[in-house]
């Protein structure tokens, strides 16, 4: 009897997998898991809005720096690293209203404020300020205390500010406004002004 021999090959036999078990989670892990999920986004978004703040311009007394309708993002931490200057634009609490107001920073404590003749003066010098809208019609003399500020609009004749209310507390004080963030024509950074008065 005579054998022959095949070239054909078997193919190696290979396990069936589908029918494994599949390796699950507990339901408990899951639920860990969004909970730990949810409070990091919860932290973020506390962490944000701690740090910059959102402001709506409403009304024309910052007219022609910021315009009615703007929003700006406000730093909520600049005065708590350092002191207000002049020339800053700040977002604060109306000390004798529930009103958030925006003015600009003129006169720092101990300051003597003077606005005769259609000028500003502080401390005997006279502010050059481009920004403003026109020069103030109405007049004052004014000794900032103490742990407070002078502030006025750039709309001088528009505007319910220190002229009219006298002093801002520090405590009042929310933050520095830093950037124009709507409408997108808009767009950019506040333009604060450097007064540097000895």
């Amino acid at each position: 009897m005579a054998l022959t021999e095949s070239n054909t090959q078997l193919s190696p036999t290979i396990p069936d997998i589908s029918t494994s078990n599949e390796i699950r989670q507990p339901a408990g892990v899951v639920v860990r898991e969004i909970i730990e999920t949810l409070l990091l986004t919860f932290f973020i978004f506390w962490l944000v809005n701690s740090l910059v703040g959102r402001y709506r311009i409403d009304g024309s007394s910052m007219n022609p720096t910021l315009q009615h309708g703007e929003y700006l993002l406000i730093n909520n931490l600049s005065y708590y690293l350092n002191e207000p200057q002049r020339g800053d634009i700040i977002v604060f609490h109306h000390p004798n209203s529930e009103l958030n107001l925006i003015k600009r920073v003129i006169g720092l404590p101990g300051d003597q404020i003077e606005i005769s003749d259609q000028h500003v003066k502080v401390n005997g010098v006279i502010l050059d300020e481009p920004y403003i809208q026109a020069e103030p019609t109405y007049s004052g003399n004014w000794t900032v205390p103490e742990g407070e500020y002078f502030v006025l609009g750039d709309n001088r004749n528009s505007s319910s500010d220190s002229h009219s209310w006298q002093y801002l507390p520090k405590e009042n004080i929310i933050g520095k406004a830093i950037f124009i963030y709507y409408p997108f024509t808009d767009w950019g950074w506040v333009p604060h002004f450097t007064h540097p008065i000895e």
